[in-house]
């Protein structure tokens, strides 16, 4: 039975639909004929060819009882089903620049064509892996010279804005970001800007401060005469699509701090002799057991462990941290191992919640699970422990993602967990590795332990049993 997408519903000529691993759009009316247009102008074959936009075969509607049959001369299209969705304020700043210039991209490869984007919602692209995709097809619509770029504004505030944040001041973007599904707005970034001098740099003066100014200026008089946009000629579009991306290309993240969790990777405090080669060991046998089609990597960190799924039989791994420093370094690593690893912001005590219109245009991280495989290395002490969630919720939950995995308890003489206790009271009486077992024991089968040091950090491969 196809499924309506709840968070298609903006655009009633493009709606989507699911049926089990197939995603189906029906589009209708206009839609449909600019449809047509872009595959026989070509430009769907050549922005296809390059990974740039999700592929749209054609499929007879009659053949698609389940989906309503899109009005007289309407198509349905059936998508590829991606690993996972994820949404702007999941990004870490990598992965929301690729997104900015691989939209400017599109925008100008398809202005070769005759084609436009009617819009630039940042929530038009995807990842598979650490790739961006665009996957609103219906966005094509053909271009007149003169037209102006509607989606100028939605642009800036949904892709340059939140990274200007992070660039600029240090900020990230990703809890604003979530807070305000539109973007972040330019009123707040001139806010922010405060000195004069920084209104003055150009790329900032033409894309945020002169068209805040102007926005001011009609909230102020609303009954002022608006007067029409000149035409905007295709030389100057594309010259404002080629500094926008030039710009974007030059942005780099301030740090926001030098991380602990970074440092792992340069002197592994937490491990002696070879513990860290028998960790990946452990998890590379795992995988190469187990071969889950898509693996979650929670507290992923710089990405070590997904690459070591990878290489030994994981399909694609989606990884969560909410350390946003280590997260750049695993979207580097991601791309230069060309890896099918998607690393996304997200603190596991406070995940992103469904929202959006009616609490269903965004869905929660719980609504979009999909993993048949689960990793939690260092991470359970800093739930149970930094963020006093009782020992059994923490493992029921972790369980609950995935039908099996691997789970690494650090328990307390630990130098780390010692360093989380040192200025706090230790009201964690019931923390230590049998009530950890006996935990992981209502849920799920341990299938396997590996302790890397006796009375240290141990491994569980666990697997989760019925009812």
């Amino acid at each position: 039975m196809a499924i309506r997408d709840p968070g298609s519903f903006r655009d009633p000529n493009g709606t989507i639909f699911s049926s089990g691993d197939t995603i189906l759009r029906s589009v209708n009316g206009e839609a449909a004929r600019n449809f047509a247009r872009l595959k026989s102008s070509g430009a769907y074959d050549d922005l296809t060819g390059r990974g740039w936009i999700i592929g749209a075969d054609e499929a007879d509607a009659a053949l698609l009882p389940e989906v309503p049959e899109p009005a007289r001369g309407g198509r349905v299209l059936v998508h590829p089903r991606l690993p996972f969705i994820s949404y702007p304020y999941e990004w870490p700043f990598a992965l929301l620049k690729r997104a900015a210039l691989l939209h400017l991209d599109v925008q100008l490869r398809a202005l070769d064509f005759g084609f436009a984007l009617s819009d630039a919602s940042a929530y038009n692209v995807q990842f598979a892996g650490h790739r961006p995709v665009f996957i609103d097809i219906p966005s094509f619509v053909p271009y007149q010279d003169g037209d102006y770029w509607t989606g100028h504004r939605q642009f800036i505030e949904q892709f340059v804005n939140p990274l200007l944040l992070r660039a600029l001041f240090g900020i990230a973007h990703n809890a604003w970001y979530r807070g305000a599904l539109e973007g972040i707005a330019s009123s707040d970034i001139v806010a922010l800007l405060g000195r004069f001098r920084r209104w003055l740099a150009p790329d900032i003066l033409t894309n945020i401060t002169l068209p805040d100014l102007m926005q001011r200026r009609a909230r102020h008089a609303p009954d002022t005469a608006v007067r029409p946009a000149r035409p905007l000629p295709r030389a100057a579009l594309e010259l404002v699509l080629q500094r926008l991306h030039g710009w974007i290309s030059k942005l780099t993240p301030k740090a926001i701090a030098p991380t602990e969790w970074q440092r792992y990777e340069i002197g592994n405090v937490s491990y002696a002799g070879d513990e860290e080669r028998r960790k990946q060991d452990f998890v590379a046998d795992f995988a190469r057991r187990r071969l889950p089609a898509c693996a979650w990597d929670i507290g992923c960190n710089t990405g070590r462990y997904a690459e070591a799924l990878l290489a030994n039989g994981a399909g694609s791994v989606v990884g969560f941290d909410s350390d946003l420093d280590a997260l750049e370094a695993a979207a580097s690593r991601a791309s230069a191992g060309n890896l099918n690893f998607l690393p996304l912001f997200s603190d596991a005590a406070n995940p992103s919640p469904a929202q959006g219109w009616a609490e269903a245009e965004r869905s929660g991280l719980t609504s979009r699970r999909n993993a048949d495989a689960v990793i939690a290395l260092a991470l359970v002490h800093h739930l149970a422990i930094g963020r006093n969630v009782p020992l059994p919720f923490v493992v029921e939950w972790l369980v609950g993602l995935a039908p099996r995995g691997v789970i690494e308890f650090v328990p307390k003489p630990d130098p780390m967990v010692q360093r989380m206790l040192r200025l706090r009271r230790d009201i964690f009486e019931d923390y230590d590795s049998a009530q950890f077992e006996q935990a992981l024991g209502r849920h799920a089968r341990i299938v396997q332990r590996l302790e890397l040091a006796a009375g240290g950090r141990t491994l569980y491969e666990f697997e989760r049993v019925a009812g």
